[in-house]
């Protein structure tokens, strides 16, 4: 019973992943990966909020989002999924850079 409930689960979640088209059928949704932040530069100086970090995950295509507060360290390491967003004293955003 426990095995079945388990796979009812797992069955709703996959589900609710899936994205349709407009007559209901499944719609194919290219993978979360590359960042692209080309296209979201012209949001620097916006208010880094959660909202901002949803459109800006769908916008460039990652998988990740890093904030980094200001006067703090982050690593180098480059991964081609991660969006970082850097922001000032006052949540203004000042540099959306992939990797």
């Amino acid at each position: 019973m426990k095995a079945i409930l388990g796979l009812a689960a797992g069955c709703m979640v996959l589900a609710g992943c899936a994205a349709t088209t407009a007559d209901g059928g499944l719609a194919a949704r290219p993978p979360a990966g590359e960042c692209d932040a080309s296209g979201v530069q012209g949001l620097i100086g916006q208010v880094a909020t959660a909202e901002l970090g949803t459109r800006l995950l769908r916008e460039t295509g990652s998988a990740t989002l890093r904030w980094v507060p200001p006067r703090s360290a982050a690593t180098m390491d480059y991964r081609p999924d991660r969006l970082t967003v850097s922001y000032d004293d006052n949540m203004r955003i000042e540099r959306i850079t992939c990797g």
